[in-house]
C-alpha cells in the first residue's frame, strides 16, 4: 500500500483546481502591441503552481485551446497521480502488474530507464517504497527523529530497482514483491512537453507552458526570449535570478521542497543507492531540450557528485544551476 503524506508538497499530484481565465502578463512579458493576442490561463495543476501564455489572434480560439490543454492534463493525471486510487500508476502499485498499459505510461518508464542508465542509477522511480518508509515512521507519534532504522532502509531497498520491472506495450510487470513506483520526479516535465507539443499541432509558436515545469515554445513575437524566474532555494518564494529561454525547458529539484519531520532534515528526494534522502544541495535546476529530461536530470543531480554532473551535462549539453546549502549559487 502506498503511504500518503498528510501535507501537500510541490510534487504532489492534484486536480487542477482554477477555473479557466485570460488576463494580461506584466509589462516585461509583452509589448503593448502584443497585448491584444495575449492569452493566459494560471491555476493549480499537479499539486504546483500552473500557468499557460500563448500569442493567438482570436480570443475566442485561444480559450478553447487552454481548455483543451488543461482536458489533457486532467487525462494524465488519471495516468500518473499517486492519489487517485483509480489511475494506471496506482492499480501498478497495488496488484504489482499492469495490463495493456496506457501508452504515455510506457513511454515514461522508458525514458526513466534511459535516465537512470546515464546517471548510473541516481534516477530510479522505484524509490516509493523508500517514501512510504519515511513517511509511516515519521507520522508515527514516538517517531525517532533520528529517521528509520539502518536495518529497515536495508530490507526497503531490496525492493529498489528499475532492472526488476518488466515494461511492455501488452503488460508491465513488477519482478519483486512489495515493489512501487513513483513518477512525480519527472511526469510533471514529460505533461509540460505534451502540452507544447499540442500547441504546436494546433499552430501555435509562441508559447510558455508551465505544468511544474517550465517549457518555452519559440520565442515572444519580437523574437526576445521568455524569461523565467528561478526560485531562490534558500528563501523559497523569491525568486533568485531570471534565465533567458526560448525552445528550451527548466526544472528545478531541490530537497527544501518537502520534508518528512518538523526539524527538516529528511526530504523527499532520496537516493537510490544508499535509501538516505539528499543533502548534496539546496536545489538544482536544469535547462535541457525538453521538461521531461531537465525534470528527470534535475531530480537525479540532487544525489550526484559534481564531477558526475558535469559529465553529464556535456553529454545532454545541459544548463546547470546548483545552489549550494550555504545559499551561494553556481553553474556547471
Amino acid at each position: 500500500m502506498t503511504f500518503r503524506l498528510p501535507r501537500p508538497g510541490r510534487r504532489r499530484f492534484l486536480q487542477i483546481s482554477a477555473s479557466l481565465a485570460t488576463m494580461g502578463l506584466p509589462a516585461a512579458q509583452a509589448a503593448p502591441q502584443d497585448q491584444e493576442d495575449l492569452h493566459h490561463w494560471q491555476g493549480i495543476a499537479l499539486g504546483a503552481d500552473a500557468s499557460l501564455t500563448l500569442y493567438h489572434p482570436d480570443r475566442a480560439a485561444a480559450d478553447n485551446l487552454i481548455a483543451t490543454c488543461l482536458a489533457e492534463v486532467a487525462r494524465l493525471e488519471k495516468v500518473f497521480s499517486l492519489y487517485r486510487p483509480d489511475s494506471a500508476i496506482s492499480r501498478l502499485n497495488r496488484d504489482g502488474h499492469l495490463d495493456a498499459p496506457p501508452l504515455e505510461l510506457v513511454e515514461l518508464l522508458s525514458l526513466s530507464r534511459q535516465i537512470g542508465d546515464a546517471t548510473v542509477g541516481a534516477f530510479d522511480p522505484t524509490v516509493q517504497p523508500l517514501w512510504d518508509l519515511y513517511a509511516r515512521h515519521f507520522a508515527a507519534p514516538d517517531a525517532n527523529p533520528a529517521g528509520p532504522s539502518r536495518e529497515s532502509i536495508r530490507a526497503v531497498r531490496e525492493r529498489v530497482g528499475l532492472s526488476a520491472i518488466d515494461v511492455g506495450a501488452s503488460e508491465i510487470r513488477f519482478g519483486k514483491p512489495e515493489m512501487a513506483i513513483t513518477l512525480n520526479g519527472i511526469a510533471q516535465g514529460y505533461i509540460t512537453d505534451r502540452i507544447v507539443e499540442l500547441l504546436k499541432a494546433n499552430g501555435m509558436t509562441h508559447a510558455l507552458a508551465d505544468m511544474g515545469e517550465v517549457r518555452a515554445l519559440g520565442t515572444r513575437p519580437d523574437g526576445t526570449p521568455w524569461s523565467v524566474g528561478l526560485e531562490d532555494a534558500a528563501l523559497p518564494g523569491h525568486i533568485a535570478s531570471t534565465i533567458p529561454l526560448a525552445d528550451r525547458a527548466v526544472s528545478t529539484s531541490g530537497g527544501y521542497g518537502l520534508h518528512f519531520d518538523g526539524a527538516e532534515r529528511f526530504n523527499h528526494i532520496f537516493d537510490p543507492h544508499t535509501g538516505e534522502t539528499s543533502d548534496s544541495f539546496l536545489a538544482v535546476s536544469v535547462v535541457a531540450r525538453s521538461a521531461a529530461l531537465a525534470d528527470g536530470l534535475s531530480t537525479a543531480f540532487s544525489v550526484m557528485s559534481l564531477p558526475d554532473m558535469r559529465t553529464t551535462a556535456r553529454r545532454f549539453d545541459l544548463q546547470v544551476h546548483v545552489t549550494a546549502l550555504d545559499g551561494s549559487r553556481f553553474m556547471l
